[in-house]
């Protein structure tokens, strides 16, 4: 079981970073959330999970011990991948002056000559 670990790891991060690629080119429309590589990170958790527990209850504290800290780990990658989402799909407001004309301005140089 650990052995089908690390290929399915590997492939989830070549994934996440080959989808990663496409979006340098977006709009300026923010776009919606991305649930995919969420949902793929925990799938993943969620798996290390349950070998943790299998192993825990098979009587192989250590090896369960290891899986629940790989668990904390791709818990960690799973929180980090919704983070990012989340904050592609709220792009924080502009400032107020941004975009304004500046025609509105007053003249100060008339008022002392």
């Amino acid at each position: 079981m650990l052995l089908i670990e690390i290929p399915v790891a590997f492939l989830l991060g070549l994934t996440s970073v080959i989808r990663g690629w496409g979006s340098a080119d977006e709009q300026t429309v923010a776009p919606a959330m991305d649930w995919v590589p969420i949902l793929w990170f925990g799938g993943f958790t969620l798996g290390v999970l349950v070998i943790a527990v299998i192993f825990l209850h098979s009587a192989h504290p250590f090896a369960g011990a290891v899986q629940l800290l790989l668990a904390a780990a791709a818990l960690f990658f799973t929180i980090a991948a919704w983070h990012d989402q989340y904050e592609r799909a709220h792009p924080p407001p502009l400032p107020a002056g941004v975009g304004m004309p500046h025609a509105a301005a007053p003249n100060l140089s008339s008022c002392c000559s």
